[in-house]
């Protein structure tokens, strides 16, 4: 049995076909506005919710690359400190050898060198207490001015670390990863303590300067210097191991950077050149649906009268 079908049916699906078409091109003109595919939860709740977490990952990764920059530029202070210190014991060190003539050099000669070994080892205090962003990277997460403190009260001056051993200055430069960025200044320069008899560089350098002067021998001291020589090339090479870590992070997270904005830009972004083609085949169908109900709705009672 075929059911009635009235022209007030054939004009209500014909409207709403119409509405439909229009519907469709108004979404695909907004799309174009926006050159978003998402303006709404609801436009797709799928697509929201990746858009969110591929939005929350990406940010997580810039406080990451964010860390690795500020762990770079610590660790590159360091380097940079700990090569200088190195060079100026090189020096030192030549110093002590021409000092170890004691027969062949005078008085005058005895000071000029003690002179120039003091000149290092202010040369190496101002590498010890190198900073970065108002923080010395040789004392931690002490909030001190210098990581050496020097006491000239007493005679020879004393030689103070303010580091805090165990707490050292970290940066996570990935979910798991945590690298430290700074030295220990004992460790690198060495502190002086009367109970275990062992002493910083700078004691060191004062010792032969002292004894430069007294025409004392100084080819023992030689053996020390090594020891601070082998300390500082210890640390050094610490830090370079850190600082290949971090700039493996760095490649890392820009390619990681990379995949997540692409992947956002998948759920989110507009394929223009399609998104045109599809509006235009979507006004061509609606010119036809509206030529089609100029037909279909034409017909009225005058119409049948005639």
């Amino acid at each position: 049995m075929i059911g009635r079908v009235t022209q007030q049916t054939v004009q209500r699906s014909t409207l709403a076909n119409l509405q439909t078409n229009l519907s469709a091109m108004a979404a695909l003109q907004g799309k174009l506005s926006s050159t978003k595919n998402i303006t709404r939860p609801s436009d797709d709740p799928a697509g929201t919710s990746s858009a969110i977490a591929l939005r929350s990952a990406l940010r997580a990764n810039e406080q990451h690359a964010r860390n690795i920059s500020d762990g770079d530029g610590w660790l590159t202070n360091v380097d940079s400190a700990l090569r200088g210190s190195l060079d100026a014991l090189r020096q030192a060190r030549d110093l002590t050898v021409q000092g170890s003539n004691q027969g062949v050099l005078n008085a005058q000669a005895r000071e000029a060198l003690a002179v120039e070994i003091e000149g290092l080892r202010d040369a190496l205090l101002n590498q010890a207490n190198t900073s970065y962003l108002g923080r010395s990277v040789f004392a931690g997460t002490s909030d001190a001015a210098s990581a050496v403190t020097v006491d000239t009260t007493t005679t020879p001056p004393s030689y103070t670390s303010t580091s805090v051993t165990g707490a050292s200055v970290e940066r996570r430069i990935d979910a798991n990863t945590l690298v430290r960025v700074d030295v220990d200044g004992a460790l690198a320069f060495g502190e002086d303590d009367p109970v275990t008899g062992t002493g910083s560089v700078f004691s060191t350098l004062d010792r032969i300067a002292a004894k430069l002067r007294a025409n004392e021998p100084v080819s023992g001291e030689l053996t020390t210097l090594d020891e601070h020589r082998d300390a500082m090339l210890g640390q050094l090479t610490a830090v370079g191991a850190r600082q290949s870590q971090v700039q493996t992070a760095k490649l890392r997270a820009l390619d990681t950077k990379t995949e997540l904005a692409g992947r956002l830009s998948t759920i989110e972004d507009v394929d223009l050149p399609g998104t045109i083609i599809e509006l235009q085949m979507q006004e061509v169908a609606y010119k036809s649906a509206l030529g089609a109900a100029s037909r279909v709705l034409q017909p009225s009672l005058m119409d049948y009268l005639r």
